[in-house]
């Protein structure tokens, strides 16, 4: 059983920081991944960033230069540092795990970036 709790979100301005957590409950696979994703009003839900228990990191495109998505296991907690935010960030942000069992949601957090 894993429970993902997603906390951090808000307004802020174009341009702004924001920092995301994801604290999960139960035990989580040293070999499983970890992932960031969004889904705007309208759209579908996409990658936003990816690691691996071992700190390999993977990032959309768009996302690249102004995220980073890091994990520290000893506190079962994903993070993601989001810097110099647009208009286009605007978006639920959910975390998910991936294990051999199958894959875990939260229930997601509001960001919203002014114009």
């Amino acid at each position: 059983q894993v429970q993902l709790v997603e906390s951090g979100g808000g307004l802020v301005q174009a341009g702004g920081s924001l920092r995301l957590s994801c604290a999960a409950s139960g035990r989580i696979a040293s070999s499983g991944v970890m992932n960031w994703y969004r889904q705007a009003p309208g759209k579908q839900r996409e990658l936003v960033a990816s690691i691996t228990s071992s700190g390999r990191t993977n990032y959309a495109y768009s996302m690249k230069d102004r995220f980073t998505i890091s994990r520290d296991n000893a506190k079962n907690t994903l993070y993601l540092q989001m810097n110099s935010l647009k208009p286009e960030d605007t978006a639920v942000y959910y975390c998910k795990a991936v294990q051999v069992v199958g894959s875990y949601w939260g229930q997601g957090t509001q960001v919203t970036v002014s114009s």
